[in-house]
């Protein structure tokens, strides 16, 4: 990147003395005796079984644990030893004794308009005699349940009803093959698959029993098929095997009351697969306490929930992102959460705003993905609402390129409303770099490392980079919602994250670098650095530079074999509503690459497309593109947008 798009990066956006003074973040660090950020964050890692026992405090426990954390089994660390728990405890149980019994824990409109309300009343209701029925089909403490589901109230009810029993869940989101259903479930060796005969995506109907008939048909370990009626299309039902979720909910067995499991701290809470670029996908797991402690810690800091609040976390519940903060962080800090079943633009580009409008929307969270889709459509679709409700704005996936953020903040924020570019993974459960409501913010930063967490860019070989200089970002010390292990695989977890040059640090995956100020700038995925003619690209800094052209909606970057420079970029991009491609504007393009971050980046090629390959989570699969130029095979995609 050359020094004048370096300089451009750097404009720094304050939040207003208002914000600052109301924050949750600023309270805590009053009451610690601090008067800035980075003192208080000093003494979170000088003290860091002083502030998670804090933290963990904030919690109920059925037993109190006699150890914060033992590393002794480094890298399987554990949390909160000896302490007796349950993550469901702390998200309905507690809440059933206070005033929040009658709050409105979920607020669900599905793509049709048709809307559902749930109070922490009814979700324990719902999530009782649910638990009650998987009880009664032979589900136990400590097996793993599979759950097909599409974005309906249910699916959350199903994770609820899994861990109140002590059973682990597994979510496979609702859209993908049945041979990466079947895949899963094998791995999970699950008994029990809850799904629905279909759901709805642009007013289209998804066939998921269809596809979960496929999947159970090949899965030898299947007993029992609990299935959702929510499009009420034909579907087969095997008798013995297949039953109806409302029927199931009608009988005896179904019971309001449920006494909630005590188990260990470091009990299996859920498994999430996350696909690598080559090999099966892998069963991340995580457990009841440290990812309890540490997920409702970041949601109060950094979203700085309040109980007025309506928070909308945009993403599926099947994904990690839906896990922690749509389903379980929002529920212990006993949050209002909003669900929508439908696309972004569907029937048009502002269907999302009039559901901020409508609702009283105070806090957005979402993809960079969906910022720009909805940003191709102009300033105008938004605009036409009152957006004057939101006080805060997130960001989570990808790294935000900042033509993005500024268009988020000025236009959907109103130039009011701080953005948390929030940097975490599905292995470390919770935010890892992520602003608060107070921090001063640099457009497509995810600025500092969360309290308890110490984060670093280092070279290959553990050392401490300069400031701007690209290297590794890496963790240099476990947190309460880390990963434990990799399902049936304990020795890839260990050299996949920790045994890996550098030894002894957690190794993220991504390329990053510090500024001067200590902000961190998440480059990519190690894989998605381009080297030409010696020099480390980062795709994510090219795809910046191309979306912050007046044409351009999206854009991915790719290496591609060149015989003079080794690598050369080629480039792929998705234009604004109503441009068309032509070889005036790819010259254009190129052109400009190369202007905004220097000659060495100019592209080889820029081509447009009408759709890139993405993850259902939103997230550009570079390695699609690669492979199909290359014509070579596309690996595991299993992760693949249909």
């Amino acid at each position: 990147m050359t020094d004048d798009a370096r300089q451009q990066t750097q404009e720094v956006y304050y939040p207003t003395e208002s914000i600052v003074e109301q924050a949750n973040i600023t309270a805590y660090m009053r009451s610690k005796g601090f008067s800035n950020w980075d003192d208080l964050h000093r003494w979170s890692l000088d003290q860091s079984d002083t502030f998670w026992d804090e933290m963990a405090q904030r919690l109920g426990w059925y037993a109190p644990y006699t150890q914060i954390l033992d590393d002794s089994k480094k890298p399987f660390f554990t949390w909160f030893t000896g302490g007796k728990t349950n993550i469901v405890h702390n998200a309905i149980d507690r809440h059933m004794s206070t005033w929040r019994r009658n709050k409105l824990a979920f607020i669900w409109e599905g793509e049709d308009g048709t809307v559902r309300n749930f109070s922490y009343a009814d979700v324990n209701r719902e999530v009782s005699k649910l638990a009650n029925v998987l009880k009664a089909m032979g589900v136990q403490k400590g097996d793993i349940v599979s759950i097909y589901l599409p974005r309906v109230p249910e699916l959350p009810f199903a994770m609820l009803a899994c861990a109140k029993i002590g059973a682990a869940h597994s979510v496979i989101y609702g859209g993908f093959s049945h041979e990466a259903l079947r895949d899963r479930i094998a791995d999970a060796q699950s008994k029990v698959l809850i799904t629905a005969d279909g759901g709805y995506m642009r007013n289209k109907v998804i066939e998921l029993k269809k596809i979960a008939d496929d999947a159970m048909s090949s899965s030898p370990t299947i007993q029992t098929a609990i299935v959702l009626k929510r499009t009420g299309h034909a579907v087969d039902m095997h008798v013995g095997r297949d039953y109806w979720w409302h029927d199931l909910m009608a009988l005896p067995i179904a019971s309001e009351r449920c006494e909630t499991e005590v188990v260990d701290a470091e009990h299996p809470l859920f498994i999430l697969y996350t696909s690598g670029s080559t090999g099966k996908p892998k069963g991340v797991v995580h457990t009841h306490g440290g990812y309890s402690v540490g997920i409702a810690t970041t949601f109060h800091f950094t979203f700085d929930i309040k109980d007025h609040d309506i928070y909308w976390c945009a993403a599926d519940p099947g994904w990690i992102t839906g896990h922690s903060y749509i389903v379980y962080a929002p529920l212990i800090e006993g949050a209002t959460s909003f669900i929508y079943e439908g696309a972004p633009n569907y029937p048009y580009p502002n269907r999302w705003w009039q559901i901020v409008e409508r609702y009283k929307i105070s806090i957005l969270y979402t993809a960079p993905t969906a910022i720009r889709g909805l940003m191709r459509f102009g300033d105008a679709w938004p605009k036409r609402h009152d957006l004057s409700s939101l006080r805060l704005l997130g960001s989570v996936g990808e790294p935000i390129n900042p033509e993005a953020w500024r268009w988020y903040y000025d236009i959907i924020g109103g130039g009011n409303c701080p953005i948390m570019d929030t940097w975490w993974q599905t292995e470390t459960g919770g935010f890892m770099i992520t602003p608060n409501p107070t921090t001063p913010l640099k457009p497509g930063s995810g600025t500092k490392a969360f309290l308890g967490i110490e984060m670093d860019v280092v070279d290959e070989h553990g050392n401490r980079t300069a400031d701007n200089a690209d290297g590794l970002l890496v963790a240099k010390r476990p947190w309460p919602s880390i990963m434990r292990t990799i399902l049936h695989d304990a020795e890839r977890y260990a050299n996949s994250y920790w045994n890996n040059e550098p030894v002894g640090l957690y190794t993220a995956g991504d390329s990053a670098r510090r500024d001067k100020d200590g902000y961190f700038w998440v480059i990519g995925r190690i894989d998605d650095v381009i080297k030409v003619s010696g020099y480390r690209l980062g795709t994510a800094e090219i795809e910046s530079a191309l979306v912050s052209h007046p044409a351009v909606a999206e854009a991915a970057a790719i290496g591609l074999p060149h015989e003079i420079k080794g690598t050369g970029i080629h480039c792929f991009v998705i234009l604004r509503s109503g441009i068309e491609g032509s070889d005036k504007l790819s010259e254009e393009l190129r052109t400009h690459v190369a202007k905004e971050l220097g000659p060495i980046t100019k592209p080889e090629a820029v081509s447009f497309m009408a759709a890139l390959p993405k993850t259902r989570s939103g997230k550009i699969m570079r390695r699609v593109l690669k492979a199909q130029a290359l014509g070579q095979d596309l690996g595991d995609i299993s992760t693949l947008e249909g």
